[in-house]
C-alpha cells in the first residue's frame, strides 16, 4: 500500500502548561455511555469522510498519507466546541464536552478513514481492475483477462465488512497485556493523548482556538487556490498549473517541476525532514539519473520505439525496480520488529520476576503519579470487554467471511480463507507489537507477504486474484489490529473507558466500510483513474498486480538486465535500513530510508519537489522560531492538505457533469525565426 508517516510535530509532553485544574485522581469520570454521544458520532462521519476524500487522493496520486491523528482531534474539538457555544447561546443546556469524548470522536474518525488506506482502494483493490490489467498488456505472460473484477459498490462494501472488524476482535483480549503490562508506548497514540489532554485546560482551548484559526485560514487559502488553478486546466492531460515547467522544459520532460499543489507541500510540513529529502533523493536517483541512461539502451536492451508504458521496455524497469526497493524495506524492517518483539517480551518476563525485590523511595511527587497510574489502571481495567465476547465475535466473523469471500473471488477457496484467519491473530499480535515499540506499522508487508504466498499456492489458474485479495484480508486484519491498540494506549492516558473506544472503532469502521467505497466512487466516476499520464495515476494498482503476476510466473517476463538491476536495489534496501540502525543518532538521522525513496522511482520527480518545498519552509520556520513552528506547522499542513481535499468534491461534480475547464495553459519551446 502507500507509505503511510506519522508527523515530525510528534508531542512528547503536552502542548500547554498545566492550568489550575483538578489533579487527574480527583477527575469525575463520566461512565462509558456518556463518553458516546450523538454528537460525537455526527461529527466523527462529517470529519470521517473528509479524511476518506483526503487520503484517496494521496493514495491515488503518489501513495505517501501523512498522519492526520492531530488534525482529527483538533477538528473535533473545534466543531464540537461551536456546536456548544452555538447552543448555549441559543439559551439551550448542553452536555460538557469532556476529553473522552474528544478521544472518541479522534478515534471514530480514524478508525473510518483508516480503511480508506487499508481498504485497498488504491492498491490490491484497484489491481484487478480492466485498466490496470490493459495496462500491464494483454499478451504479457500471467496476465489473464479472467483475472479481472472492476470496482462495484456492492461487491466493494460487501467485503469491507467482512474483513475489516476481525482484526478489532483478534486482539481486543490481550489489551491489559499491551498497554499495562508490557507498558508499550504507541507513540502516535500517546502523542494523540496529550494533545487532547492539553487541549482540555485553559491555556490548551485557548492554543486549540488559535490552531483551528490557522488551519481554517491555510484551508480557504488552499480551497481557493485549487479552484483557481481548476480554470487553466483545461481539457486533456497536459494543461494548466499541474504541468508547469518551472525548472525548464528539458527538466520537465524528465518530470522535475513544481506543480503547485497544496497538498504535497502540507504532506511536506507534516512528514518528517527524512522523508521528504528520501522521496527527493529516490527522485535524483532514478529520473535524473537511471532511467535517461536505461533509456540510452533502447534497441540494446529492450526493442525501441515501443509504447510509454509497455513492460517490455523502460516502464517495466520503473515498475520492478521500485517493486525491489519496497520489498527490501519491508522484509528487512519485518525481521527487525520480530526480533525486537521477541527480545522485548523475554525482557518483560525477565523484569516481572525481579519487581518485586525493588524498594523505590515515595515522595510526594512519585505518590502523585503512583495515584494517576493506579487511577488509569482501574479506569482501563473497570469496563473490560470480555474475553468469550472477543473469542465469539472472531468466530462468527471468520465463519461469516469463509461463506462469503469465495463468493465475491470465486478464485479464494473456503480452505485457505480459514487458513488466514488462523494465521492471522499471531501476524496482527506482531504487527500490534511492533507499532507499539517504534510506531511503524507494517500492515502493507504483511499484506504482500499474504499476497506472494497465495499467489504461488493457487497458481497460474486464478493466482493473481486470490493473491490480491488475501493481500486484503491479511492487510485489514493487521492494521485495525494495531490501530485498535494504538487508541487504546490513547484512552488509557486520556482516561477514556476501553469499552467506549472499542464502541467507537466498531461504529468507526462501520462508518469507513460504507464512506470509505463511496468516496472512492466519487473518483472513480469522475477522473480517469489508473491512466499512465493523468493526475490520477494509481502507481500502486500495477505495482500490486505485478507482484501477484511475480507470485504466478516468476521473474520470467522481466525485460533484460531487470532482475540484475532489482537485486543491486533490493540489497540496497537492505543494506541502507542496516546502516541506519547500527550507526550513531547523528549519522543515522542524515541516512535515507528507502520505502520513501521508492515511490519516486514509479510515479516521477514532480511531487518530490513540491514536498521538498514544504519541508525547506518548515526548516526555516524552525529556525526563525522553533516553538510556533512545533505548535502550528501541523495545523497549517492539514489546511492545506483539507482546502485541497475539499476542492475535489465540487470538481468532481463539475467532471460528473462534464463541466470542462475553460482555458489550457500550455507551454512548448519557442520557436526561433
Amino acid at each position: 500500500m502507500g507509505t503511510e508517516v506519522s508527523s515530525p510535530n510528534e508531542i512528547t509532553e503536552p502542548l500547554v502548561g498545566s492550568s489550575p485544574t483538578k489533579p487527574q485522581w480527583e477527575e469525575e469520570i463520566p461512565p462509558w455511555r456518556d463518553q458516546i454521544t450523538p454528537r460525537g458520532i455526527i461529527v466523527s462521519a462529517l470529519l470521517g469522510s473528509l479524511f476518506c476524500i483526503i487520503t484517496h487522493k494521496l493514495n491515488l496520486t503518489v501513495g505517501v498519507i501523512p498522519s492526520l491523528n492531530v488534525a482529527a482531534g483538533l477538528l473535533g474539538f473545534f466543531l464540537v466546541k461551536s456546536w456548544t457555544g452555538l447552543l448555549e447561546k441559543l439559551g439551550f443546556v448542553t452536555k460538557p464536552f469532556t476529553k473522552q469524548e474528544n478521544t472518541v470522536i479522534q478515534t471514530c474518525v480514524v478508525a473510518c478513514y483508516g480503511l480508506a488506506f487499508s481498504g485497498g482502494f488504491g492498491s490490491y483493490m484497484l489491481s484487478m481492475d480492466q485498466r490496470t490489467y490493459e495496462l500491464i498488456g494483454k499478451d504479457y505472460p500471467g496476465n489473464r483477462a479472467e483475472d479481472v473484477k472492476n470496482p462495484s459498490l456492492g461487491w466493494m462494501i460487501g467485503f469491507m465488512f467482512v474483513v475489516s472488524f476481525l482484526g478489532l476482535f483478534s486482539l481486543v483480549a490481550l489489551r491489559k497485556v499491551m498497554v499495562i503490562d508490557y507498558k508499550l508506548t504507541y507513540p502516535s497514540g500517546t502523542a494523540t493523548a496529550l494533545l487532547i489532554n492539553s487541549f482540555h485546560t485553559s491555556s490548551g482551548a485557548e492554543l486549540a482556538g488559535k490552531q483551528v484559526s490557522s488551519l481554517g485560514k491555510y484551508l480557504s487559502i488552499s480551497f481557493i487556490w485549487s479552484c483557481f488553478k481548476w480554470f487553466f486546466s483545461g481539457v486533456g492531460d497536459s494543461c494548466g498549473f499541474d504541468n508547469f515547467p518551472t525548472l525548464g522544459l528539458a527538466a520537465f520532460k524528465n518530470t522535475f517541476y513544481f506543480d503547485f499543489s497544496p497538498t504535497y507541500i502540507g504532506c511536506g510540513l507534516i512528514c518528517p525532514h527524512i522523508v521528504n529529502c528520501s522521496v527527493l533523493l529516490g527522485a535524483i536517483i532514478s529520473w535524473g539519473i537511471l532511467w535517461p541512461y536505461i533509456s540510452t539502451k533502447a534497441g540494446d536492451w529492450y526493442p525501441d520505439n515501443l509504447e510509454s508504458n509497455d513492460f517490455k521496455g523502460l516502464y517495466g524497469y520503473k515498475v520492478f525496480v521500485a517493486i525491489s526497493l519496497i520489498l527490501g524495506d519491508g522484509l528487512y524492517n519485518l525481521i527487525k520488529i520480530i526480533l525486537v518483539t521477541v527480545k522485548e517480551i523475554l525482557n518483560a518476563r525477565s523484569k516481572q520476576g525481579c519487581i518485586s525485590d525493588i524498594i523505590i523511595p515515595q515522595t510526594e511527587e512519585s505518590s502523585k503519579l503512583l495515584m494517576e497510574e493506579n487511577l488509569r489502571n482501574s479506569t482501563f481495567v473497570k469496563d473490560s470487554i470480555p474475553s468469550w465476547v472477543a473469542a465469539a465475535g472472531y468466530v462468527t466473523l471468520a465463519a461469516i467471511s469463509i461463506a462469503t469471500i469465495p463468493s465475491i473471488f470465486p478464485q479464494v477457496k473456503w480452505y485457505l480463507v480459514l487458513v488466514s484467519y488462523v494465521i492471522a491473530p499471531a501476524l496482527a499480535f506482531c504487527n500490534s507489537y511492533g507499532t507499539g515499540l517504534t510506531d511503524w506499522s507494517l500492515a502493507s508487508t504483511y499484506g504482500k507477504i499474504g499476497l506472494f504466498v497465495f499467489a504461488s499456492l493457487v497458481g497460474s489458474n486464478g493466482g493473481v486474484i486470490a493473491g490480491l485479495a488475501a493481500c486484503g484480508v491479511m492487510m485489514s486484519i493487521v492494521s485495525t489490529a494495531a490501530d485498535l491498540m494504538q487508541d487504546f494506549k490513547t484512552g488509557y492516558l486520556t482516561l477514556s473507558s476501553p469499552r467506549s473506544m472499542f464502541v467507537s472503532q466498531l461504529i468507526g469502521t462501520a462508518l469507513g466500510c460504507i464512506i470509505a467505497p463511496l468516496t472512492f466512487w466519487l473518483y472513480w466516476t469522475a477522473f480517469d483513474i489508473g491512466s499512465p499520464d493523468g493526475v490520477y495515476k494509481a502507481p500502486y494498482a500495477v505495482i500490486y498486480r505485478e507482484m501477484a503476476i511475480l507470485g504466478v510466473e516468476g521473474f520470467s517476463a522481466l525485460p533484460q538486465h531487470c532482475l540484475e538491476i532489482c537485486c543491486v536495489f533490493f540489497v540496497a534496501a537492505l543494506v541502507i535500513n542496516l546502516l541506519r540502525d547500527v550507526t550513531p543518532q547523528s549519522i543515522s538521522a542524515y541516512i535515507p530510508i528507502p520505502m520513501a525513496m521508492a515511490v519516486p522511482f514509479y510515479i516521477g520527480a514532480y511531487f518530490a519537489i513540491d514536498m521538498f518545498v514544504g519541508t525547506v519552509i518548515l526548516f526555516v520556520w524552525e529556525k526563525l522560531n522553533k516553538k510556533e513552528a512545533d505548535e502550528y506547522a501541523g495545523a497549517v499542513a492539514s489546511g492545506l492538505i483539507c482546502g485541497d481535499g475539499i476542492w475535489t468534491v465540487p470538481s468532481a461534480i463539475l467532471s460528473i457533469f462534464r463541466i470542462d475547464p475553460p482555458i489550457c495553459m500550455y507551454f512548448k519551446p519557442s520557436v526561433s525565426t
